[in-house]
Formats: C-alpha cells, structure tokens, sequence
C-alpha cells in the first residue's frame, strides 16, 4: 500500500463485488453450457476442450494484461480501464449464448467473443486486491473477496436453477446485468491509490506502453518460470505446482458435474446446478474465517488441511453415486458438497495471498499473472482429458480422477517454505 493510505475492510468488500459478477458469470458458464454442448451430440473430450477457450485466453492474456495493468496510469487508476473495457462486452455476449443452443457455429463466436471479453478484466480485477491491502491483511482480505464471489455462485446455483426452469435464457440474461452493475460499483465507490493515477506529460504514450509490455510481459513470465526452477528452496515452483494440480482436479468437476449428475447420478440438469450451490454455500459461510485460519494456523498448513478433507468428501461422493439413488443420493451429495465448499476456502482463499507474497509490491500484478498461468494452465488440461476419461470408461472416473490430482497437489505443497504474510509489505 502507499503511504499514508488506510486499510480498509469495507473497500475490500465494496471491491469483492467485481469478484461477486465474475463469479455469477463463471458458475451459471460451467453448469449450462456444457449440457448444451453435448446436446449437439459432441464428445465429452470435445465439450471439454469448448470449455478451456476462456482459459487458453487466460494463459496468453493474463501474464500480458497483469504487467499492462501494473504500468498503466489514468486518472482512475491503472486496474479500472480494464473493466470498462471487458465487463460490458461481456455481459452481452454471455446473455446471447442460449439463443444460439441449437447451433454450433454461431453459438461458439458469441463463446469466443465472450470468454475475450472477460480475460480483458480479470488479473487487473484480481491484482486490484493487493493494491489495497498490506501482506498482513491479504489473507483476510482474500476472504472477503472470495465471500463475495461465493454470494454469487450461491445466488448463480440457486436463483439461477429456478430461472433455468422458467426459461432457458434467463439465468444468462439475468447473470449479464449483474455484471455490468458490478463492474460499476467497483468503479465508481473504490478508489486506486493516488501514486497509480495520472501519467506525468513527460511519460511515454499508451500505445508505446502496450508494445513495450507486449514484450515485457512474456519475457517476465519467462524470467519468472527460471526464477522458480533455479530458486535454492524452489518454493515458488512447489506453489505453482501445487495450484496447478489441484485446479486440474478441480475444474474437472466444475466442468462435468452437471452432466455426471443429469448421464450417471440420474437427475436433471438444473437439479445438478442447485447440487452444486452448496459448494459455493459452504464457500460462502467458511471464506472469511479461511482467510483468519490461514494468518493464525498458516497458509501452507490450511492448504493442506483444505486439500485432505476435500480429497476425503469426493470419495464420499464417489461411493454415494454408486450405492444410492433419488433423493437420499441428492440429500447425501448435497451435504458432502456443503463440507466441500468449507474445504475449497482453505485451499483458494490463501493461495492467491502465498504466490503474491513471494514477490515485491513493485511486481504484484506479474506474479498475479503468474498465479493465473498456473490454474489457467490447469484448466486448459483438465476439462479435454477429464472428458476422453469419460469417453473411454464413462462417468464413473470422475471423482477417482479428481481426487488423483488433488492429492498430488498435497504432496508437491509439503515442499512449499516460502508465502506466509510479512510485515509492512
């Protein structure tokens, strides 16, 4: 933070609405748009691979918007441009996907254009965080942040169920305009610190900085890679494993779940989205107190505990799907969600504060991208391969495939030294 510039929990919260929009988008994108894909009659492996556009954007762009953003000077700052810029196009395309459902060609130009539009804002979103709160205080302000973008996958699974019932457009209607209002509040009620605003006359132009940050971007990416493989302790490059691995994990059910409940659990879709509010119900009560676990216990050590008991809830759901049915199957799944939810607070709320804490402030925005490559990366992985698993031996891998690589990331984590919170950062 600059100097003389208060903290402030309520900023955080004013801010964890433009987390609050993404994250409606993101949750109603990963419940429906699957089913519709499939109902076109595309392989599983190709649905998946549909669904990594948004993060092959994200591994191209984000690196090169983080460090853009982190030298961009306006006079709103150097993070808000950039949501003006992605969230309106955005919240349009988004609205427009379900009328083109049953036509692949023009449904996947407004996907594209879509998911482009919101690789736009995201780190500059994500790294406005930082630029606001001291090491100390990122953990608890992370949990706040990701209270925030838990009210909206709770109201996205819930609300969003009901409304896909009504009619099949509205959840994506709906979810549009609460981005776009979203994206206003965090504009017009957060201010930037005053040291990023304004470019002094004698500076160079803008479209000077986009080509030296075009280059910059990559080669920092690079420089950043080689510094975590040579780094002595390496625990830059276990941390990004780590993510890497338990967001391959992840995104597969994030991906497929709707379609594992509607093809093998035996329920219908909406019923599978509202499955998966209590994932984003559990996030939502257990994200503030898994920031405050994370700085009393440890980032590291709540990782762990986050990634174990998530590891033993997906097992439980495993076992469930194949000895119950109907409405005692959904009743149990539903409550292993819930836990689940409380366990991926642990893991996601103190990751991002451990990459960014291994840094300088000078190059937040850097290792934010940096964060990004490595769960983009992921998720570019895991949804085509997740997919030629269920292709190959149905949808019963699923879980077992989840788990594998979360417990994978438990053990590259255990190598993790550096990332807790410092003082005056």
């Amino acid at each position: 933070m600059s100097q003389g510039q208060e903290f402030s929990y309520f900023k955080v919260f004013l801010l964890g609405f433009g987390f609050f929009g993404i994250s409606i988008i993101w949750s109603i994108y990963n419940s429906y748009v699957p089913i519709f894909l499939k109902q076109l009659g595309l392989a599983s492996w190709l649905v998946g691979f549909i669904m990594t556009i948004d993060n092959l954007f994200a591994v191209v762009l984000l690196p090169y918007l983080g460090v853009l953003s982190d030298v961009t000077r306006t006079k709103i700052g150097r993070r808000k441009p950039y949501i003006l810029l992605g969230a309106p196009p955005a919240a349009l395309t988004f609205a427009l996907i379900p009328l083109f459902r049953g036509e692949l060609l023009p449904m996947m130009a407004v996907i594209v254009a879509m998911n482009l539009s919101m690789a736009l804002f995201r780190s500059p979103v994500i790294a406005f965080m930082p630029d606001i709160t001291p090491s100390e205080k990122r953990s608890q302000a992370n949990g706040i942040i990701n209270f925030m973008g838990g009210v909206g996958s709770l109201l996205a699974f819930f609300a969003g169920s009901v409304l896909y019932r009504m009619n099949l457009s509205y959840p994506f209607i709906a979810s549009g305009a609460v981005l776009l209002l979203s994206s206003l509040l965090v504009v017009l009620l957060v201010d930037e610190p005053e040291e990023f605003k304004v470019r002094e006359r004698s500076g160079p132009s803008f479209s000077e900085v986009l080509r030296k940050t075009f280059r910059q971007s990559f080669s920092e990416l690079a420089g950043n890679i080689r510094l975590a493989v040579t780094d002595p302790d390496r625990s830059l490059l276990f941390m990004l494993s780590s993510i890497f691995l338990w967001f391959v994990g992840y995104n597969a059910i994030e991906t497929f779940f709707t379609s594992y409940a509607k093809w093998y659990m035996g329920i219908d879709e909406a019923t599978g989205s509202f499955i998966l509010g209590f994932v984003a119900l559990g996030f939502l009560i257990f994200s503030l107190p898994a920031g405050f676990i994370g700085a009393r216990l440890g980032r590291r050590r709540t990782m762990m505990l986050g990634l174990l008991l998530l590891v033993s809830l997906l097992a439980g759901v495993h076992v469930a799907a194949h000895s119950l049915s109907g409405g005692s199957l959904v009743a149990l799944v539903e409550a292993l969600f819930f836990l689940g939810g409380f366990a991926w607070a642990l893991v996601n709320v103190n990751s991002l504060p451990t990459v960014v804490d291994m840094t300088t402030r000078e190059r937040l925005g850097a290792y934010t991208g940096l964060y990004y490559f490595a769960s983009q990366s992921a998720a570019i992985i895991a949804p085509p391969i997740a997919g030629l698993f269920i292709d190959m031996l149905g949808y019963s891998t699923l879980m077992p495939y989840s788990i594998a690589f979360l417990l994978l990331s438990a053990a590259t984590l255990q190598f993790v030294k550096k990332g807790e919170a410092r003082k005056g950062f």
